[in-house]
């Protein structure tokens, strides 16, 4: 069994789950999140709680047990709390701006890099070099972070990039130059 599966997710007040043809629909403050649901597992909705059972011990309904569990405390949490992603600019001259919605960006190119958000993120910046990215469904703030990240990632030289905050950069020595020739 199934140890995260198996545990029930509480339904806090202000928040209705719905089960219908195989699709969990979540509505709260924050928004509404739909999942689709694998046939190899069976969700029910009784006395606030959402409760994940897999149908079979096959391998495909062990692996969505857990899963399925997942993804429907997530869709919760995301109506209720959201979540947030931080990123951060090190290295001279890059910087970070709020343009309306979108976000302008000096990384060391030629030019300026603008990225706007697609519907339901939300940017924040902080200072400079700080940028928060804000939303109800987990998956698309972890996309959207990780496409900001690719803009300019971290190089191991210097650590000059944009980089997750907290994330360390394991630095690489330089070219050890000609100091053994004569």
């Amino acid at each position: 069994m199934s140890r995260i599966g198996k545990l029930p997710v509480a339904v806090p007040n202000g928040v209705n789950v719905t089960l219908e043809d195989h699709t969990v629909t979540v509505k709260g403050p924050k928004g509404t999140l739909s999942q689709h649901i694998l046939d190899v597992v069976e969700v029910t909705i009784a006395d606030g709680q959402v409760q994940v059972a897999r149908k079979n011990d096959e391998k495909s309904g062990r692996s969505a047990h857990g899963l399925t569990r997942t993804l429907v405390n997530n869709m919760i949490e995301g109506v209720t709390k959201g979540f947030r992603k931080s990123l951060e600019l090190q290295g001279v001259g890059y910087r970070v701006a709020k343009a309306g919605n979108g976000l302008n960006f000096s990384l060391g190119y030629s030019h300026p890099v603008t990225f706007q958000p697609p519907e339901g993120i939300s940017f924040a910046v902080e200072g400079t070099n700080k940028v928060h990215v804000d939303g109800i469904d987990k998956q698309r703030v972890g996309q959207i972070a990780a496409e900001i990240r690719n803009l300019r990632p971290p190089e191991p030289y210097k650590g000059k990039g944009i980089r997750y905050e907290g994330e360390v950069i394991r630095k690489k020595l330089g070219k050890a130059g000609k100091a053994g020739k004569k």
